[in-house]
């Protein structure tokens, strides 16, 4: 048998329950692993909550984890029994056994702990997508990163700085401040209220030419102000709500900007980009460039309280589920 947390109906952290399911068996290209540790993310409180649809219940949250292959499917290739494994993407991750479409997987380096691999692969990926791909950061620009004294946040803080960039963190306190800047921020803002005005300040009037917004509802309209003409806002999370629809008027008006709504799921639907997306991630962290900070650890039967540390603002950078 495999322990898992699984939802029975959407709701509050109340909902996830520790129980005894039986351990699956790897298809014709699956792997069976056996995790040493899963990440938590904001996505896993969308799918518990409802906000986003789940594909049927009892379901398995999580997204991320790190571990060892046990078991694998006649046609799989690219893993074997042994390896050392990481993931982000498909969903079935608060378990202490799972299995997982084999070419999902990419081998962790030895140079990577099982703790790092599974708090870095969706937040570490999805930094290097938005930084290398949805707006290609050169050096010399400045931007604007919202929570940046999160799990996400903190690597790009670094990540940008490592590649010439000027951050400008927005946070929510004086302590997030303070950690953002000791990650590469050169500028942090407390709360949104104020943020156009400091960017006008910060750039002299102006303003930058992406905004990465993962907060949603409250950040959009100070995130869309804080953009130069032909500028792109970046919105890749809802922790505050989902963005209200929006009259497309308005990006005219504001300096004929762009916008995009991205995923990890895309940039890594293919094998090859999978694979480049985890290298480049493996490589800057290896390099010493970008330190991956896991700061909270629970137990994974604990996964309620976890959820409820997040969703209450009280973690910084990575957390993972310990099995």
């Amino acid at each position: 048998m495999t322990k898992a947390i699984r939802i029975h109906s959407t709701g509050g952290p109340e909902v996830m329950v520790w129980e005894d399911i039986p351990t699956p068996e790897p298809g014709p290209t699956e792997a069976l692993i056996k995790h040493e540790a899963i990440g938590l993310n904001f996505i896993d409180i969308y799918f518990r909550t409802g906000l986003y649809k789940a594909p049927g219940m009892p379901l398995i949250i999580g997204q991320e984890g790190a571990g060892t292959v046990v078991a694998c499917g006649a046609a799989v290739t690219n893993v074997k029994p042994g390896d050392r494994v990481a993931y982000a993407g498909p969903l079935g991750g608060y378990t202490t056994e799972r299995v997982i479409a084999a070419d999902r997987l990419v081998k962790l380096p030895d140079t990577i702990d099982f703790k790092t691999g599974a708090a870095m692969m969706l937040q570490g990926m999805t930094a290097q997508y938005l930084l290398r791909r949805t707006h290609r950061v050169q050096a010399g620009e400045t931007i604007v990163v919202h929570a940046a004294a999160g799990g996400v946040g903190l690597i790009m803080c670094q990540w940008a700085k490592h590649l010439g960039c000027t951050v400008i963190g927005v946070v929510s306190n004086e302590e997030k401040a303070a950690l953002a800047k000791a990650n590469g921020a050169a500028h942090t803002v407390i709360g949104h209220t104020n943020l156009a005005a400091e960017v006008k300040r910060i750039t002299g009037g102006a303003m930058v030419p992406v905004v990465y917004d993962s907060v949603g509802k409250d950040s959009f309209d100070a995130s869309i102000d804080s953009l130069a003409p032909l500028g792109l806002m970046v919105s890749y999370g809802n922790a505050s709500g989902p963005v209200p629809p929006l009259e497309l008027s308005l990006l005219a008006a504001k300096g004929s900007l762009f916008i995009t709504r991205p995923t990890l799921a895309t940039y890594t639907a293919k094998r090859d980009d999978l694979v480049n997306v985890a290298d480049d991630l493996f490589n800057v962290v290896s390099s010493g460039a970008v330190k991956i900070r896991v700061n909270q650890t629970f137990a994974l039967k604990d996964a309620g309280a976890a959820h409820t540390a997040l969703e209450s603002r009280q973690t910084t950078g990575s957390t993972v589920l310990l099995p």
